[in-house]
């Protein structure tokens, strides 16, 4: 199509020079049949070359095959040999042209500025086209591939734009003045109003096609980015673009891969930091950076213990041991997150739970409460398991603890103890579940009511008795209620 619009621009301007000059040798019939005799035969010649240089890629684009060395190398040279196409078809039919009419030096210059003016048209016309007719094919032939299609930047696109519609067109009317003064071309008392106004026609048109075909080159890889843009903004995280240049726009292409790369690995990291630490602890980390180093504050902690683990372990193989206690977790897991706690860590068979930080919590104590409570059903359905359960609540430090280069976050404090000597007590008590008076003290009032009494102890490690509450039976809350 470059290649034929071009033709047509050039047979304009020598028609209407034809026409205008009737009485002048260099413009008889016979020049302007044998131009568009030598058109059509390029033509022909630039349709079976086109379709030769293009057929070598379809054959493995179409089978989605992945192309072989010499097939990528192909498909990246499709611009350069379609350029060398187009300006071996204008050059020898310029050529044969001037060989042909043998019209002596005025015909010579006529062929030279029809080659000149037509081939530059033809090929930037079709470096133009064939871009975005080709991205999928060179996408295709550089995935997975270093080497990127070489185009011309936008600056470098702007000005052969503007060589194209103004350089040429001035060039070849100040021509025109120059043949006329001297009578190489064109009578010296011919008026060449009519050439300078199809030249002008014609520069209008290259400019239009040349200003079109430009913005478009620009405009569409980047409305790709743009569109990619708003899909990871909408979530899909791992959405990337085809890089098919080696030009300001494959560089914005190759970055925006690059930057969605990054993305996705720091959302795995992410991902797999909020699995190991929880996903609060995660994002307060990230926001606060070294700063999360810790705060003094008032937490409620649950603590949950396998009971009898020694004779699970003996009893089985490791696999079995594992699945056993990937299932105990797995619930463990589930009933704190429901009520917005954070399973700090994991000790062998037992699980520490903390309610009220990193995030504060006003019903942090009601929400460890009635996570024990939950708990308690939900486990008693494992087979061959056992537990205790014990709640605690009071002042603690939570933060980092550790080394510069390795942190971890934990929670310190009696309430901690307290809850891990009070689930051991747990494993001998029906319900399994204990709580400390200062858990349920710090509950609220619809929390409360479903504990009662159940001792007072010395727990181990301590000087002082510590009154201990169960999960109160069902008849007994009817009753309160």
């Amino acid at each position: 199509m470059a290649h034929l619009l071009s033709i047509a621009e050039v047979l304009i301007v020598v028609i209407t020079l034809h026409g205008h000059t009737p009485d002048s040798p260099y413009f008889s019939t016979s020049y302007v049949t044998t131009a568009v005799v030598l058109s059509l035969l390029s033509t022909l010649g630039v349709l079976a070359g086109g379709l030769v240089l293009i057929s070598r890629s379809l054959r493995w684009f179409v089978r989605g095959d992945v192309p072989t060395p010499a097939q990528r190398l192909g498909a990246l040279n499709i611009i350069r040999d379609q350029s060398l196409l187009l300006g071996a078809a204008w050059a020898t039919g310029g050529l044969a042209f001037a060989l042909i009419e043998r019209g002596g030096a005025g015909i010579a210059l006529a062929a030279a500025l029809s080659i000149v003016l037509g081939g530059a048209a033809a090929t930037g016309t079709g470096v133009l086209f064939s871009q975005r007719t080709i991205r999928p094919i060179i996408a295709a032939a550089t995935r997975g591939f270093d080497g990127y299609l070489t185009a011309p930047g936008v600056l470098s696109r702007l000005i052969n734009m503007w060589l194209l519609s103004s350089g040429l067109p001035s060039l070849v009317i100040a021509a025109l003045i120059v043949f006329r003064s001297n009578g190489w071309l064109i009578p010296t008392t011919a008026s060449v109003e009519l050439p300078v106004l199809v030249l002008s026609l014609v520069a209008v048109m290259l400019g239009w096609r040349g200003m079109a075909l430009v913005s478009r080159s620009i405009a569409d890889p980047i409305r790709e980015v743009v569109d990619a843009m708003a899909e990871i903004e909408h979530g899909q995280i791992g959405t990337l673009v085809d890089v098919y240049e080696r030009s300001e726009i494959g560089r914005l292409q190759s970055g925006f891969n690059r930057m969605v790369t990054g993305l996705q690995e720091r959302d795995r990291l992410n991902d797999l930091f909020g699995r190991y630490v929880g996903t609060d602890v995660a994002r307060r980390a990230v926001q606060d950076g070294a700063a999360f180093s810790g705060e003094v504050t008032e937490a409620a902690i649950l603590f949950v213990d396998l009971a009898d683990s020694t004779r699970l372990t003996t009893s089985r193989p490791p696999q079995e041991v594992a699945d056993v206690l990937n299932g105990f977790f797995r619930i463990v897991v589930g009933a704190v997150d429901e009520r917005g706690g954070l399973i700090n860590k994991f000790q062998g068979d037992a699980a520490l739970a903390v309610f009220g930080v990193p995030l504060r919590s006003r019903g942090a104590a009601s929400a460890a409460l009635a996570t024990a409570r939950a708990l308690a059903i939900r486990l008693r359905d494992l087979p061959e398991v056992d537990f205790g359960i014990g709640v605690s609540a009071g002042s603690v430090f939570a933060g980092n603890i550790g080394a510069e280069n390795r942190y971890e976050y934990t929670v310190i404090g009696d309430a901690v103890n307290e809850a891990a000597r009070l689930a051991d007590l747990a494993k001998s008590a029906d319900q399994r579940v204990l709580s400390s008076a200062a858990a349920t003290d710090r509950a609220d009032e619809a929390e409360r009511r479903q504990w009662v009494s159940h001792s007072s102890e010395v727990l181990r490690g301590r000087s002082e008795v510590t009154p201990i509450l169960a999960p109160g039976p069902a008849e007994s809350d009817t009753l309160r209620a």
